[in-house]
């Protein structure tokens, strides 16, 4: 069983994190609102997961998370980051998983502004602004490349968490874009990786 010395979280952040599993476990019967089979893995696939996101960004003020789904990992890092007044927005135009992000964030009255609305409309008033920007599980590392370069450019640090094909991922990428990117080891996958990406220009 996970505890919270095993999160390295605060008893009161380990409970709130308890009570997204919780929810998340009751809304899943009706709402979908992550893969069926992930259900039995949630700690690991997607809360842990979520979490190592926090400790490679530490100065962190303002993080912007795109297509956050069910709050992986946005909701997670509101929690985790509210005792050092982590600011955390979540973009997610699905209006059920909309609904359940507002809820946790009412119950756990953590730091999270949900824009229930595409991307493409959110990325360009937070240029200048958001220290952060992460997606998981989203799209490509050229396509997200392409919708945050405006804040990638503007010195936003990019979190891209990637499976087995993240090599592959940034050889695509780099057809189009020049940046510098750090490959990291995820700590709940050995063949996963996250992308710190920074220092993009375009190639035209």
């Amino acid at each position: 069983m996970t505890t919270a010395s095993d999160l390295n979280v605060s008893r009161e952040t380990f409970e709130k994190l308890e009570l997204l599993e919780r929810e998340l476990r009751r809304w899943q019967a009706i709402k979908n609102l992550v893969g069926p089979a992930t259900l039995t893995q949630i700690w690991d696939r997607h809360i842990v997961d979520s979490l190592q996101l926090l400790d490679l960004a530490p100065d962190a003020g303002t993080w912007l998370d795109l297509g956050s789904g069910a709050g992986f990992p946005g909701l997670v890092l509101a929690i985790a980051g509210a005792e050092r007044g982590l600011n955390v927005h979540l973009v997610e135009s699905n209006s059920r998983k909309c609904a359940f992000l507002r809820h946790i964030a009412r119950l756990t009255g953590v730091s999270a502004t949900i824009h229930e609305t595409r991307l493409e409309t959110v990325v360009p008033t937070f240029v200048g602004k958001a220290d952060v920007v992460s997606a998981r599980a989203l799209a490509s590392l050229a396509m997200l490349l392409d919708w945050t370069a405006p804040l990638l450019k503007a010195g936003t640090i990019g979190l891209f968490p990637k499976g087995r094909d993240a090599e592959t991922e940034l050889t695509e990428a780099r057809k189009k874009w020049t940046f510098a990117a750090e490959i990291l080891p995820s700590l709940t996958d050995s063949e996963a990786r996250i992308l710190r990406i920074t220092s993009i220009e375009s190639h035209s």
